[in-house]
């Protein structure tokens, strides 16, 4: 009986729902083809404001290559093909809009929208022909003929002001996206009463049910609340008074039915919340396992977040001060461009190659790094970590120096992007801990005290120092000392520690020197022993690698 009754009210509600499903579709169809419309019209008029901006950059082109000021037809060819495209995203819009709108008639905006696009397109074809053939005008010219000029080729068309034209184009897409859109929002207004009416009917609907279902089921509610609570109080002998055949009669009497078997089911219950009770303490522990690994996960990627600030700083920052002085001051020679640009290109691939490490080190613990060794001209790592830190050096106002190494000259075994990561690292310490007017030095020589089997590359500062207590920690992990801290607060004790490994990865050594003098400072020297190899080892090296 109420399952019939219920589901004739659900049927009800279903069938009203499917009705606003309905109406709120079509009223979303209506909306979108406003809002696209709406677009359209914000389209056709960005269109046209983009195409009068071309052509007032195609003037100036035109006039100062009229002067004789010069002038890259590349930059000519691109101006013009972009009118040409405008155009043609013009006439797809103007095509799009007329399509959508052709059960309204033939609006006179179409018409006007038309020919504009047309008496455009004549003129943007005329004017790449003219500037095809297009020549300086001699030193004697006067200048009103060649704003004459201008004018006829960029502003005239079929008697046509091109200007005024473009000006009426604008105004009138204007005109036409703010119709749109007041179209748009009176279909968005029309869905929200709609929405509104609609949920009115179903809230009356609502209670409607709510009422009847109350007013069906009370009675028979209570009678099964009365012998629920009887049960979860224990008492077995209780029985619920309800006789008949509809769903909750039936339902009282399995509950009757259940009160016959609660005892035998309760040794049962007993014996299966202990081992629910065993379960979840297993579970508890494998929880505070669970927490005590991402503990450990979250420290390790904490200290990956501090690897990469430290890692990424000093190539980002040489990315952007190379840019920054080529872009400072007059336009330059394509030459120094093409070298910045260089430059730029290299400090991006040490960038890649950190980002490598980093995450390596992520899962390694950064105890091995990747190096791909093979004979490597020291020469071209120490220029390339001079050049990028020589930004990093002017934004602290610390100048450069170095003795000069020829090309050639040493020859190590070694990842020439690596040994660039390790020296950048020891001439960036360097710079970010020497004061305003200081200055650093590069150095490389064969090391005397291994009679020339090793080079030493000497990185010295006139900076704040490390006092000798500290000295024995520099290489550790997020070690930076009180003068460190207090010169500069924003550093993360990475660098070295990176510095090391990356020394040790090349069979090489480290060595921080910093001699003080009744506590004042004198900088610090970091010295780089690598080991050298011959030519003839270089051969043989080559040939090994041919063999295999």
């Amino acid at each position: 009986m109420f399952r019939r009754q219920l589901s004739w009210v659900l049927l009800c509600l279903a069938v009203t729902i499917a009705l606003q499903g309905v109406a709120a579709v079509m009223a979303l169809q209506q909306a979108e083809r406003k809002v696209m419309d709406g677009r359209i019209a914000s389209d056709l008029h960005q269109s046209f404001v983009t195409l009068s901006a071309t052509k007032q950059r195609l003037r100036a082109w035109t006039t100062q290559y009229l002067m004789g000021a010069g002038g890259d037809t590349a930059e000519r060819d691109a101006l013009h093909a972009s009118m040409v495209q405008t155009l043609s995203q013009l006439s797809e819009l103007a095509e799009e809009s007329a399509r959508r709108q052709r059960s309204q008639g033939v609006a006179p905006e179409h018409v006007a929208r038309r020919d504009a696009i047309e008496v455009l397109t004549d003129s943007v074809k005329s004017l790449g022909e003219t500037l095809q053939v297009l020549e300086a005008l001699p030193a004697d010219a006067r200048a009103t003929d060649a704003w004459g000029a201008l004018d006829e080729w960029f502003e005239q068309s079929k008697g046509r002001d091109l200007r005024q034209l473009i000006s009426e184009s604008v105004a009138r897409e204007l005109q036409a996206m703010e119709r749109e859109r007041e179209a748009a929002d009176e279909s968005l207004r029309f869905m929200r009463a709609l929405w509104l009416g609609i949920s009115m009917v179903l809230v009356g609907l609502a209670l409607g049910v709510a009422g009847y279902v109350n007013r069906a089921l009370r009675q028979p509610m209570d009678a099964l609340v009365s012998g629920a609570e009887a049960l979860r109080q224990g008492q077995l002998e209780h029985r619920i008074p309800m006789s008949g055949t509809h769903e909750l009669a039936v339902v009282a009497q399995s509950m009757n039915a259940m009160a016959q078997d609660l005892h035998r089911h309760r040794l049962a219950e007993t014996q299966l919340r202990q081992r629910l009770e065993a379960q979840v303490q297993a579970r508890t522990e494998a929880l505070r396992e669970a927490n005590a690994s991402l503990q450990r996960t979250d420290e390790r990627r904490r200290q990956l977040l501090a690897d990469i600030s430290h890692e990424l700083r000093t190539p980002t920052t040489a990315i952007r001060g190379e840019a920054e002085v080529t872009l400072r001051g007059q336009d330059r020679p394509a030459a120094e461009y093409r070298e910045a640009l260089q430059r730029i290109v290299e400090v991006s691939r040490q960038l890649a190659t950190s980002i490598d490490d980093l995450l390596l080190m992520a899962r390694s613990d950064m105890e091995a790094l990747t190096v791909v060794r093979q004979p490597v001209d020291v020469h071209e790592p120490l220029q390339q970590a001079l050049l990028g830190v020589s930004a990093l050096a002017d934004s602290h106002g610390v100048s450069l120096g170095d003795n000069p190494v020829e090309a050639g000259q040493y020859t190590v075994l070694g990842d020439g992007v690596r040994l660039t990561q390790l020296i950048t690292l020891l001439l960036d310490n360097a710079v970010r801990y020497s004061n305003p007017g200081g200055r650093v030095w590069l150095e490389a020589y064969p090391d005397r005290s291994d009679t020339g089997h090793s080079l030493a590359i000497h990185v010295q500062d006139e900076g704040i120092g490390i006092p000798a207590a500290e000295l024995p920690h520099v290489f550790e992990r997020h070690f930076r000392g009180a003068m460190a801290r207090s010169h500069r607060a924003s550093g993360s004790g990475l660098g070295l520690g990176i510095a090391w490994r990356l020394a040790q990865a090349h069979g090489g050594l480290l060595h921080v020197h910093s001699p003080t003098n009744s506590g004042a400072s004198h900088g610090t020297c970091v010295t780089l022993r690598l080991p050298l190899i011959t030519a003839a080892e270089v051969d043989a090296w080559h040939i090994d690698m041919s063999r295999s």
